[in-house]
């Protein structure tokens, strides 16, 4: 075969693959453009070659990070890094990009090569899985996020007291701030108090506001923030810390609608609706008498109860991805994700400090990690000596689909001691279905349930 045939030949191959390929010179010249690089960038093949790749792609990486460059240039291809161009139109696109050098028959080096993958059906997918396992800034997939979801926008229709309850860490606030947003009052202030972090005088003062001369030095009429909230609404976060002196004061506001300023001769009215939290056992603060049965009553109208990090496993990727999404924003960086086997170390850490601390995590490691991929060496040294069961789905690369479904289902599984019909109900589908995905999977049921799930077998 001649070298124009074999040349041709190769063209036939390249213009018949999905992945859109170009490759350059020592110059930057573009000098192949395949069919499938026309159709991504909306650019012909004619007004492609001979011209720099940057003016063609305009993607995230070609002013500080070329990848292709970096590969020349370190004889180091890389392998599906995502990032996004720009096509002829103006639109933005999610890419993932692989590079390597182009050699002649002598072995010198005469350019490089470069893949590349629309990714834009894999991002609207995410977005809708994202819009389905999301509501209101809130993000779950879990059983007990579902039921949150379902009830969130009657709890907003209503005006009644809500009481949110659930560990440090766990988007109380988050959920009083969806409830307002989506309430007839959404439109006034949404006004937010640390009730654990003021003394009693200075809480009072801080709550209802007080007068000039109230004390020696009160020289003008300050506002509290009932009034800030005035037609809005109010959270008071960590209820369960306050004095039963202001305990009293409270009742009152939500008996009668009324409080009084520091210092004033007269109550005022208090059009405000009231949202309150804690992280304490507030039934039991009852019993022991430290909280007033009373109060308890009065916010206790509707109550939210938020599960523990630990107790929501399934719901983790879903968090990593909104928080690497954010951090790339914030720090201007294109991390594609999580690694399979930090995938596996953060699922099977237990989060004492629930998605406050995740969070926390994914920013430690978008400090240190300087690559497309969060890998294990970039998550905080105390997690570094776990190693997830998972690992034994895959090593490297971003995690797959039927691994995070492998660790949901497992994870299942652990929480009923192995019980299938149990697992089964809290993951929504059928026992034999269950088990059809473990055999698929090759998931074992935890010796401690065999013998008590004869329901299933």
């Amino acid at each position: 075969m001649s070298d124009s045939l074999k040349e041709n030949f190769k063209d036939i191959i390249l213009d018949s693959i999905t992945d859109g390929v170009f490759c350059v010179n020592k110059e930057w010249k573009i000098t192949f453009f395949n069919k499938a690089a026309e159709r991504i960038t909306s650019v012909s093949r004619e007004d492609a070659i001979g011209r720099n790749c940057w003016e063609i792609f305009h993607a995230s990486i070609c002013e500080k990070d070329c990848a292709l460059k970096r590969t020349i240039q370190t004889n180091q291809p890389v392998i599906n890094k995502a990032i996004y161009i720009i096509d002829a139109t103006g639109r933005r696109i999610p890419v993932s990009i692989s590079t390597a050098v182009l050699r002649d028959d002598h072995g010198e080096v005469i350019g490089g090569i470069e893949t590349f993958r629309d990714l834009s059906a894999e991002e609207e997918l995410r977005k809708e899985l994202a819009a389905k396992y999301s509501f209101a800034d809130i993000i779950g997939r879990s059983p007990e996020m579902q039921r949150l979801f379902a009830i969130l926008p009657r709890v907003a229709d209503s005006d009644s007291t809500v009481l949110i309850t659930g560990p440090s860490g766990t988007g109380k606030e988050l959920v009083a701030r969806a409830i307002h947003n989506l309430s007839a009052r959404k439109d006034k202030p949404f006004i937010a108090v640390n009730c654990a972090a003021l003394p009693d005088t200075l809480l009072e003062s801080e709550l209802f506001g007080y007068k000039a001369g109230a004390f020696t030095d009160a020289r003008t009429d300050k506002p509290g923030r009932f009034a800030l909230a005035e037609g809005g609404t109010i959270f008071l976060d960590e209820i369960g810390d306050i004095s039963p002196a202001m305990q009293s004061k409270l009742l009152r506001v939500l008996q009668d609608k009324v409080y009084e300023p520091l210092g004033a001769t007269e109550s005022v009215r208090a059009d405000v609706r009231i949202l309150a939290a804690t992280n304490k056992d507030i039934e039991k603060l009852v019993e022991k008498g430290i909280f007033r049965e009373d109060l308890y009553y009065r916010i206790n109208i509707v109550k939210l109860d938020l599960p523990p990090l630990h107790q929501r496993k399934e719901d983790i990727p879903l968090l990593i991805e909104h928080f690497v999404d954010k951090f790339n924003r914030l720090a201007n960086k294109n991390i594609a994700g999580v690694s399979q086997e930090a995938m596996a170390i953060l699922m099977d850490y237990d989060y004492p400090g629930n998605i406050r601390e995740l969070e926390n995590i994914i920013e430690h490691a978008f400090v240190l990690c300087s690559g497309s991929l969060i890998m294990p060496e970039h998550l905080p040294s105390h997690l570094r000596g776990i190693r997830g069961a998972a690992r034994s789905i895959g090593e490297g690369g971003p995690m797959t689909l039927k691994a995070l479904e492998a660790m949901h289902i497992a994870d299942a599984l652990r929480r009923h001691k192995g019980n299938r019909t149990a697992a089964a109900k809290e993951l929504g589908i059928n026992p034999s279905t269950l088990y059809r995905k473990m055999k698929s999977l090759h998931i074992d049921v935890p010796k401690r349930g065999r013998r008590s799930d004869k329901s299933t077998k």
